[in-house]
C-alpha cells in the first residue's frame, strides 16, 4: 500500500492516474452513447433498457457513486497539477505556444474538466436522482429535450466534452508511454475524430427526441 501512495504522491503518478481514469471515462462515454441511441427506437425500447439498468440495484448505485468519485478526483488532480505548473512558472510566456503544438483542447483542459464535472452532476440530478414516475425515463428525457434551453445547454456541454477528449484521449496514451513516432500522429488524428463522433452523437439525441420524434 505504501508504494501505491508513494507512486500517486508524485507528479508522474498523478498523471498516470489521470490517464487511466480518463481512458475509463472515454469507455464509459462510448457505452453511455450506445445505450442512449435506444432513444431513437422509441419509448418502449429505451424504458426497457433503463429498467434493465435499474434491475442491477445496489451495483448500479455503487457504479454511479464510483463515477462521481473518480470524476471529482480526476478533475481535482488535474487542477492540482495545473496549479503546480503555474507555481513552477509564475511568469507566463509572452508568446502564444500554439506554434509548438498547443491546441484548443490542451490549452483549456482544466477549464473544460470543471465544466464537464458540473454538467455531470447537473445531468445526474436531472435524470438519475429524481422520481421517474409511471411514464418511465423516456418521458422524462423527452420533456427535458422539448425545452430549447436545455437542448442548447446539452449541445454546448457535448461540444466541451469533445474539446476535452480531443486532447485528453491521445495525451493519456502518451503519458502511458504509447507514443512511438510511427503511429503517434495517427493517434492524435484519431483522437480528434473520436472526440467529434462522440460529441456529435450525443448532441444529435436531444435534437432527434425533442424536435423529430
Amino acid at each position: 500500500m505504501s508504494w501505491l501512495v508513494g507512486t500517486f504522491g508524485t507528479a508522474i503518478g498523478k498523471k498516470l492516474f489521470m490517464s487511466v481514469t480518463g481512458l475509463c471515462f472515454c469507455l464509459f462515454l462510448v457505452g453511455h452513447l450506445a445505450g442512449n441511441t435506444l432513444l431513437l427506437s422509441g419509448a418502449d425500447a429505451f424504458n426497457a433498457y433503463a429498467a434493465k439498468l435499474q434491475s442491477l440495484g445496489a451495483l448500479l448505485r455503487i457504479m454511479e457513486a464510483g463515477l462521481i468519485f473518480f470524476a471529482v478526483v480526476h478533475v481535482g488532480t488535474g487542477l492540482y497539477l495545473f496549479y503546480q505548473n503555474l507555481q513552477a512558472r509564475p511568469v507566463r510566456y509572452r508568446v502564444n505556444a500554439s506554434g509548438g503544438g498547443q491546441t484548443l483542447g490542451s490549452a483549456t483542459m482544466p477549464y473544460t474538466g470543471v465544466l464537464i464535472l458540473a454538467f455531470l452532476l447537473f445531468h445526474l440530478v436531472q435524470f438519475t436522482f429524481v422520481d421517474k414516475g409511471d411514464a418511465g425515463v423516456y418521458a422524462l428525457v423527452a420533456a427535458a429535450f422539448a425545452q430549447p434551453f436545455y437542448v442548447g445547454l446539452y449541445i454546448l456541454a457535448m461540444a466541451v466534452v469533445g474539446v476535452h477528449v480531443s486532447h485528453g484521449f491521445w495525451s493519456a496514451f502518451q503519458t502511458l508511454g504509447m507514443n512511438h513516432d510511427k503511429y503517434f500522429g495517427l493517434l492524435r488524428m484519431g483522437s480528434v475524430v473520436f472526440a467529434v463522433v462522440l460529441a456529435a452523437g450525443f448532441a444529435f439525441l436531444p435534437v432527434f427526441v425533442g424536435w423529430v420524434a
